[in-house]
């Protein structure tokens, strides 16, 4: 293969490469919670996770923005703040034992409400 050849492979493939990276930061753009396509609960919903397994947190509502390693099981208790019309609830978690916290996006089919937070608005 002749250097040229060499040179136009190696610079088509970083330009696909980027365009890829594009489109997931464009698909894991989180979109704005109150807005008509992702009305706010109010007050906030307290949620447990049913069902079985891992539920995985995604950085906005597309399974392509998954967030590695994070994760809540069942029974863990999260605080729903928004919800999606397909399926989607933007959540916070504090794990009881370290107090860290992580706010993201998970499938709400997997999420049953157990009470509110704070006054209605």
């Amino acid at each position: 293969m002749s250097l040229a050849k060499w040179l136009v492979g190696v610079v088509f493939s970083a330009a696909l490469l980027g365009s890829f990276a594009a489109l997931a930061d464009t698909r894991c753009k989180e979109p704005e919670p109150g807005s008509k396509q992702v009305p706010m609960l109010s007050p906030p919903e307290a949620d447990v996770v049913t069902g079985t397994g891992r539920l995985q947190f995604y950085s906005a509502p597309n399974p392509a923005c998954a967030m590695n390693g994070v994760f809540v099981i069942p029974k863990d208790e999260l605080i729903a703040y928004a919800q999606t019309e397909d399926g989607w609830s933007s959540v916070m978690y504090t794990n009881p034992r370290t107090g860290n916290a992580v706010s993201g996006w998970v499938r709400s089919a997997r999420l049953k409400a157990t009470g509110t937070v704070g006054p209605k608005q």
